[in-house]
């Protein structure tokens, strides 16, 4: 049964061609065809069930009021971002090298191979900066700093600080370790930068992974770097690289090592492998994790502790910043990416237990609720938000569950004081008793499909001020622009 008509790429040619996603037992396929290389068949998600139940989640954004660029080819082609896209920048991404010291195996970026150096300089970097925060009605919030490993550029402290100049209320570094590890006043310097979140590649609890990702068993430094990041207080956010057959088994053991950590690591956003730079593609369907694979997962190897039903997709958290919107008067990031691009959940640890938030708190009612008051606010005029808040404040906590809330967690309270008393520091105290369970796929050019790509919320930025969507970026322009801007190594 054909689900829907789209566009997708040829992984050979990469030229855009026509694709249909379809049902077939119980699987989601997508299938083009290119006039010079043929036919490819592939699996997009493997469960029509949780395939439509991440649907009901889908709201679209309205893009950019002042895109860079034009329409002049077929999506993704016009990358820039151009007046098709539909959504803003929620991260944004600057690649600062493509120096890497490692050559792992398996690298979308293909990092630290070719004979050039692609390494924008600090005004560079400020202007790409700039940028993202020309971004209209929203200017980006957030930063992650990538490569390449962004942590062998001297000057990457200074970095950080430049983009809280720049405004950016979030900084982040993609990175795999081995200088947080080595060096344990990098971690303090960082965080007296300002630095969030250190985003650690860690694919694993024993060597096993790392030998067949990375080459080489990287886990003591992953360690190292843990300890090192606790003793600076720089909270860590694990990414795990998913390959069937390699890490997969781990899944449950990478979640229960999160919680053990949780004094210092904030989440885990699994990323099942995607098929683009030095990623080997002879194997795409006996290696590929789709996001049901990947929620099945989770329940067999917690034991049921967290279930399929206790994820949503990102654009599911919509009502919340419509709410601030409506409370604030003032455009607020939304993630109106699609709604087949990831999945999370919120747990929470008590004791040895696993508790996710939706086993406490209605989380549908409490979206429905947030929606109708922001409804509400924007139909009416002050005096009416002063009444929706207080009606809010009142039926917000009903959505709360406190027999089977964690003991040490005060959800009504912290619900008050962010709704009643609009005291946002209270979501403080939630996320230091959670940790964010996620899983981010992207997409490579055998599922690449033209709809999520026009809603992407995650974008590089890149020297010629153009603003890419993650996926167009690996599957298509990463090569060209690295060659633009890059100068020969010396011999």
């Amino acid at each position: 049964m054909v689900i829907k008509k789209t566009k997708s790429l040829c992984p050979h040619c990469l030229r855009v061609v026509d694709a249909e996603v379809y049902e077939e037992h119980n699987q989601i396929m997508i299938k083009k065809e290119c006039p010079e290389h043929g036919i490819y068949e592939n699996t997009y998600w493997s469960s029509e069930e949780i395939y439509e139940k991440a649907s009901e989640y889908d709201t679209r954004g309205e893009g950019l009021e002042n895109p860079q660029t034009k329409i002049t080819n077929e999506c993704p082609l016009n990358c820039g971002l151009c007046p098709e896209h539909e959504s803003h920048t929620v991260l944004g991404l600057i690649d600062v090298t493509n120096r890497c010291n490692l050559r792992c195996p398996i690298c979308f970026a293909n990092a630290a191979v070719s004979r050039y150096l692609y390494e924008p300089s600090y005004e560079d970097i400020r202007q790409m900066l700039k940028n993202l925060r020309s971004n209209r009605p929203v200017p980006t919030p957030a930063i992650q700093y990538a490569g390449g490993e962004p942590t062998v550029r001297k000057d990457i402290v200074d970095l950080i600080k430049l983009a809280k100049e720049e405004g950016f209320s979030h900084t982040q570094i993609a990175t795999n370790g081995i200088k947080l590890a080595t060096n344990p006043q990098l971690a303090k310097d960082l965080k007296d930068a300002e630095l969030n979140t250190v985003y650690l590649q860690f694919d694993g609890v024993t060597e096993e992974p790392y030998l067949k990702n990375r080459g080489k068993n990287l886990l003591p430094w992953k360690l190292e770097a843990i300890e090192n990041c606790r003793q600076a207080d720089l909270g860590i956010v694990l990414v795990p690289t998913l390959v069937k057959g390699i890490n997969d088994h781990q899944i449950g053991d990478i979640i229960r090592f999160a919680m053990e950590n949780i004094d210092i690591i904030r989440g885990v956003n699994f990323q099942p492998v995607s098929f683009a730079g030095r990623t080997p593609a002879n194997r795409v369907e006996e290696q590929r994790i789709t996001i049901p694979d990947f929620e099945k997962l989770v329940e067999e190897q917690t034991n049921f502790q967290i279930k399929i039903d206790d994820f949503y997709p990102p654009s599911s958290i919509i009502p919340i910043s419509d709410f601030i919107a409506a409370m604030e008067g003032d455009d607020q990031v939304t993630f109106t990416c699609h709604p087949h691009c990831g999945s999370a959940t919120y747990i929470f640890i008590d004791h040895d237990e696993i508790i996710p938030i939706n086993r406490f708190v209605d989380v549908d009612r409490f979206f429905e609720l947030l929606a109708k008051s922001s409804d509400d606010i924007k139909d009416g005029g002050i005096v009416s938000k002063a009444k929706v808040v207080a009606r809010a404040s009142v039926e917000l906590p009903k959505t709360v569950h406190p027999s089977k809330a964690p003991g040490s967690l005060d959800i009504k309270n912290i619900l008050l004081n962010v709704f009643k008393d609009r005291s946002y520091d209270a979501l403080g105290d939630f996320h230091h008793k959670t940790l964010l369970i996620s899983c981010m796929h992207f997409m490579d050019p055998w599922n690449f499909d033209q709809d999520r790509v026009k809603r992407c919320v995650i974008h590089y930025a890149v020297p010629d001020g153009r603003i890419i969507p993650f996926c167009s970026m690996n599957a298509i322009y990463r090569q060209d622009i690295e060659k633009k801007f890059s100068k020969p190594l010396k011999s």
